[in-house]
C-alpha cells in the first residue's frame, strides 16, 4: 500500500473512531481488511466490535466505571480464602475447617479448585513464547491485593502453598490432534518476578482465567482458553493510551467473556456432537472445502486424514496457534469486524488449505498431517485473508 493511501486510511480510521457517535457498519467496513497499526486504536476498535463499548461515546465513562467496579467485586467474591468475607473479617463457623470433606464446605471447594488453578498456572507460564511481553512486569499490578480493606488472596501465594499435582487437560481427538502447537511452546516456564509488588503479565492472565472459571462452573477452565485471552490482553495492555492500559485487566476479562459466549460450545466435550459443537464446525468446513476445492478434499479423504487432526485446533483456538502473534491479531481484526465471523473463520480455514493444495496433493499421510499441524511460515497472512474472502463470497455472495 502506498504511503498516501496509508495516510488516507489512517485519517478515516481516526475520524470514525473519534466521532461522538460511531457508526458500527462503517467501523466494520474499515476493520474488515485490518486495522491500521499506526493509529493506535486497535484495542478501542475491538472493544466496540465485541460489543463491550456502545457506539455512543458519551456513555463510555459510565459503562467503563460500572464494568471495572464489577470486576473488582468479582475479585473480592471469588479470590478469597475460606473463613473470610469482605466486610466482617473471619467468619465464626467452627464446623467448616480445612479438614472438612463435606461437599458444601468452603474449604473442600477451595482445595478442589487448586487443581484448576495449577493447570491455569502451567498454561499461562508458557503463553505466546514468540514474544517476551508476558514475562515482563505490568505497570499496573492488581491494586486489590494491596488494599488494607481488601480480602483478595494472592494466587501466587496460593500456588506456592499447595503441593497438589495437576493433570494436563489437553483435549485430543482421535489420539492425534493436540490443542497446543509444539512450534509455539516455550522451552521453559516463565518465572515469578521476585521484586515486591510486581506482577508479570502472565500472572494477570492467570487471575482473569481463574475468575472466569469460578464464575462459569458449567464451562470451567479448559486448556486452550489461555490462547484466546492472550492476544486480547496483549492488545489491550499495549494500548498507547496509559488510561486504557491501566484497566486492561478488567476490560480484557469482559471482552473475553463476550467472545467465549460465542465459542464456549467448542470447549465443552459433551456438546461436541451438537449442532453448535466443534464437530458441526469441522463438518461445515470440510463441506465448504468440497465446494471450493473438491480435488484436495478427495485427496484428504483418500489418505484418511480426519478433520480432527488439524481443524479441531484451528477452529477452537481461532487460529491463535497457527501464526505469529502479529498475524493472529491481523486475522482477528478481520474476524471481529464481520457479523458472520464464524462463517468467515471457516472460510479462512478453507483458504489456508487451498493455499497449500500443491503440497497436499503431492504428500502422503504423514507429510500432509505434518503440514496441516505446522502451517508453513512463508505464506503471508494477507494471502490467507484474500483467499478466505474469495471463499467467503461463496457463502455470503453479497459480502
Amino acid at each position: 500500500m502506498t504511503s498516501s493511501k496509508q495516510n488516507t486510511r489512517e485519517t478515516v480510521f481516526l475520524e470514525t473512531i473519534g466521532s461522538e457517535r460511531i457508526y458500527y457498519k462503517q467501523l466494520q467496513s474499515l476493520c474488515s481488511t485490518g486495522i491500521v497499526e499506526t493509529c493506535g486504536i486497535r484495542s478501542l476498535c475491538w472493544k466496540i466490535l465485541l460489543n463491550y463499548l456502545p457506539n455512543n461515546r458519551s456513555s463510555w465513562i459510565r459503562v467503563l466505571e460500572k464494568q471495572r467496579q464489577e470486576y473488582n467485586n468479582f475479585l473480592e467474591e471469588v479470590i478469597v480464602q475460606p473463613g473470610l468475607n469482605r466486610t466482617n473479617g473471619p467468619i465464626a463457623n467452627a464446623e467448616d475447617h480445612p479438614l472438612n470433606t463435606n461437599p458444601s464446605s468452603e474449604w473442600n471447594t477451595y482445595f478442589k479448585e487448586n487443581s484448576i488453578l495449577l493447570q491455569i498456572d502451567k498454561d499461562v507460564r508458557r503463553l505466546c513464547p514468540d514474544i517476551s511481553f508476558f514475562q515482563n512486569a505490568t505497570a499496573y499490578p492488581c491494586k486489590m491485593l494491596h488494599l488494607e480493606s481488601s480480602k483478595v488472596e494472592s494466587l501466587r501465594k496460593r500456588i506456592e502453598r499447595t503441593g497438589l499435582n495437576s493433570q494436563s487437560l489437553t483435549r485430543k481427538k482421535m489420539g492425534i490432534s493436540n490443542l497446543i502447537n509444539t512450534r509455539k511452546q516455550a522451552i521453559e516456564e516463565y518465572e515469578t518476578l521476585m521484586t515486591q509488588g510486581q506482577e508479570a503479565h502472565w500472572e494477570v492472565v492467570e487471575r482473569m482465567l481463574f475468575v472466569y472459571a469460578k464464575l462459569n462452573p458449567g464451562t470451567g477452565y479448559v486448556q486452550g482458553m489461555n490462547e484466546i485471552i492472550g492476544p486480547l490482553y496483549y492488545t489491550f495492555a499495549s494500548d498507547p493510551n496509559p488510561k486504557w492500559r491501566e484497566y486492561a485487566e478488567a476490560d480484557t476479562f469482559f471482552c473475553f467473556t463476550l467472545l467465549m459466549g460465542d465459542i464456549r460450545d467448542n470447549f465443552i466435550t459433551s456438546l461436541d456432537r451438537s449442532t453448535t459443537g466443534i464437530d458441526a464446525s469441522m463438518r461445515r468446513t470440510m463441506n465448504l472445502l468440497q465446494r471450493s476445492d473438491p480435488e484436495v478434499r478427495s485427496k484428504l479423504d483418500k489418505i484418511k486424514i480426519k478433520p480432527e487432526y488439524f481443524l479441531f485446533r484451528w477452529i477452537t483456538l481461532l487460529l491463535s496457534q497457527e501464526f505469529p502473534l502479529p498475524d493472529v491479531i491481523h486475522i482477528w481484526d478481520v474476524l471481529f469486524a464481520d457479523e458472520n465471523r464464524f462463517d468467515l473463520l471457516i472460510a479462512v480455514c478453507v483458504g489456508m488449505i487451498m493455499l497449500i493444495r500443491k503440497e497436499l496433493l503431492e504428500k502422503d499421510f504423514s507429510g500432509c498431517v505434518k503440514l496441516l499441524q505446522n502451517y508453513p511460515e512463508h505464506i503471508e497472512i494477507i494471502r490467507v485473508i484474500q483467499e478466505a474472502k474469495n471463499v467467503y463470497k461463496t457463502i455470503h455472495p453479497g459480502s
